[in-house]
């Protein structure tokens, strides 16, 4: 069963799923793949997932080998039988017959107990492998959705580019442009052709690592759907903060933490020693009786011979309480770092969306204007043209990375922290 915290986080994908959903899965082509199909598909078929579903099987079989106490013995003896003279039979013989029992005591259930802890802890490493896997592949998600965009971006570049060939050949024939411009603007098809190759493989291998998350090798999809500037509003990092205590990381702490409580308690119960009682029943051939025997076997010597494994189990449960504050340190300080990147990331995007892309927009269609006029020459208006295709890529990268900045954010706290804007 799943941890509160554990939910928390997948519904944090299901609703980064939702933010880059793009249309009604009623009109989707089966050559498509939403986020939310993606980790769905992980959790069934993720390889890793699988082997370490076995390790929870081992961990059963061993829960359950430590509840089974230790079996009775049977002993059989026989006395005064085939020797000399009135012993060369069993006519004066005695024999004997007991059952012989282990005292466990507390042992038994120190076994069961680090058992059990040690179940825990592996169920909590199986949530987490989960939440990290779930969290790769929403990362191969993104990435592939952000190749998609760079494609089609310089799919657009590539046009444009082709469109100014065109136009630049035209002036070239009336006389209007010199042959050096035509061979510049030819020159620059070329360079993005190249870069819209360069992206097309970029996009062949993430579809397929992205794939690889559930196991296949031949994927049968080509492309993801999702709207890549659907970014997050944050809360605010106090109350982020102060999931610190419920995250993923936490939870494998304290359960290491009753583990190692375990083992030391174990440990100090197999200090005394195991006491061994026997009852059973004694005939004597001569007089074809019968006895009951009884009796106790305690080891003699020190109390204790287990002293360095109860240092060794109390030094490990010491290490675990001050690896408490180191993680606390290290994880509030990670968390605030990550934050402010995200932060960094939106308005970096709101800047590129709302003030400068407008711009350059606006100034580009002057400076075509004045190029046909013949005010400005190519390298103006190329130039230009140049700005702007940077200041669209500047924008895809900073909605790659606020999405990113995210989903290892709710990874680390298991919680969600966003909700989608209506932009």
């Amino acid at each position: 069963m799943l941890s509160k915290s554990s939910i928390t986080f997948f519904g944090s994908l299901l609703l980064l799923s939702n933010m880059v959903h793009a249309e009604p899965t009623s009109n989707v082509v089966t050559s498509s793949l939403n986020l939310r199909s993606a980790i769905e598909k992980t959790f069934k078929h993720n390889p890793s997932l699988h082997t370490f579903s076995y390790q929870q099987k081992a961990q059963d079989g061993r829960a359950f080998q430590a509840g089974l106490g230790a079996s009775p013995e049977v002993n059989l003896s026989i006395e005064d039988a085939f020797g000399s003279n009135n012993f060369n039979s069993i006519d004066q013989s005695t024999t004997t017959l007991s059952i012989v029992w282990v005292v466990e005591g507390k042992i038994r259930q120190g076994y069961i107990d680090v058992a059990t802890s040690e179940t825990l802890a592996l169920n909590t490493e199986a949530k987490i492998k989960r939440l990290d896997i779930a969290a790769e592949t929403a990362r191969l998600f993104i990435i592939t959705l952000a190749n998609q965009s760079r494609l089609t971006s310089e799919s657009k570049s590539v046009d444009i580019a082709q469109k100014n060939v065109a136009a630049i050949k035209k002036r070239v024939i009336a006389g209007k442009s010199p042959e050096a411009e035509l061979a510049r603007a030819q020159a620059e098809v070329a360079r993005r052709e190249l870069a819209r190759e360069d992206i097309e493989h970029e996009l062949n291998s993430t579809i397929r690592l992205l794939a690889a998350q559930w196991g296949e090798t031949n994927p049968n999809f080509t492309h993801v759907e999702g709207k890549l500037f659907s970014l997050p509003t944050m809360i605010s990092f106090d109350v982020l903060k102060s999931t610190i205590d419920k995250s993923p990381e936490y939870t494998r702490l304290l359960s290491d933490k009753r583990l190692k409580q375990a083992e030391l308690t174990l440990a100090q119960t197999k200090s005394s020693t195991n006491w061994r009682v026997n009852v059973g029943v004694r005939h004597f051939e001569v007089t074809d009786d019968q006895a009951l025997v009884a009796g106790i076997s305690i080891p003699f010597g020190e109390r204790s011979r287990n002293t360095g494994r109860i240092q060794e189990a109390r030094a490990n449960l010491s290490k675990t309480v001050a690896k408490e504050e180191e993680l606390r340190v290290r994880f509030e300080t990670t968390l605030f770092v990550l934050y402010q990147e995200l932060q960094h990331s939106l308005h970096r995007v709101d800047i590129y969306r709302e003030k400068i892309i407008p711009q350059l927009e606006k100034a580009l269609v002057e400076t075509r204007r004045a190029y046909h006029l013949g005010r400005y020459s190519y390298l103006e208006w190329h130039s230009v043209q140049a700005e702007l295709l940077e200041a669209r890529n500047a924008l895809i990268e900073g909605s790659i990375d606020a999405h990113l900045k995210t989903i290892e954010i709710e990874r680390l706290t298991g919680t969600r922290m966003t909700q989608p804007t209506t932009k």
